[in-house]
């Protein structure tokens, strides 16, 4: 028994490993066009988002690939830190809603959607100085990751199910 614990154990952190590695990726190459940062973003990443309607191990795995992601991109102290903790609540906020993802699994990028439409725009004013106005920047970021953790995590959510890859519990 203690053997297959350990398995799935192995098996959690290699997945991690992997999802928080894509993440640092896809961030990069958002950012070759010019997505990834700046008051209007699409990080291709944060479909990754929709993983802990899958698995747990997400949740820490986005959250340390956004944290990398940041930090690679030479990002200001608070986008490192701001940043990655919209990440981490929107991903824990996915995982709560797992359930009804089963139905519905757009809902479960809400939380995602909300955290870095409320955070980053606080980030974008107070470590990047942008000159534009919170509830604009709230509406850019928003419909940014409307576009990256809704849509391209719906499509990401379905396509796992569909192939078998996953399903949710």
């Amino acid at each position: 028994m203690k053997r297959t614990q350990n398995g799935e154990q192995l098996t959690r952190l290699a997945r991690g490993g992997l999802i928080a590695a894509l993440y640092v990726v896809l961030t990069y190459l958002s950012s070759i066009f010019g997505l990834s940062s700046g008051v209007i973003q699409c990080r291709l990443s944060e479909a990754l988002t929709i993983l802990p309607v899958f698995m747990p191990e997400a949740i820490p795995a986005v959250t340390v690939g956004c944290f990398l992601s940041n930090i690679f991109a030479g990002g200001e102290p608070l986008d490192i830190i701001f940043g990655t903790l919209a990440t981490l609540i929107g991903a824990v906020g996915c995982y709560l809603l797992r359930g009804a993802a089963k139905k519905f699994p757009a809902i479960a990028t809400l939380p995602t959607v909300l955290a870095n439409a409320i955070i980053i725009p606080f980030v974008l004013i107070f470590a990047y100085t942008a000159g534009e106005g919170y509830f604009f920047l709230f509406l850019t970021v928003g419909a940014g990751e409307i576009i990256s953790a809704t849509v391209f995590g719906t499509i990401l959510y379905y396509s796992l199910v569909k192939t078998k890859v996953f399903s949710i519990e």
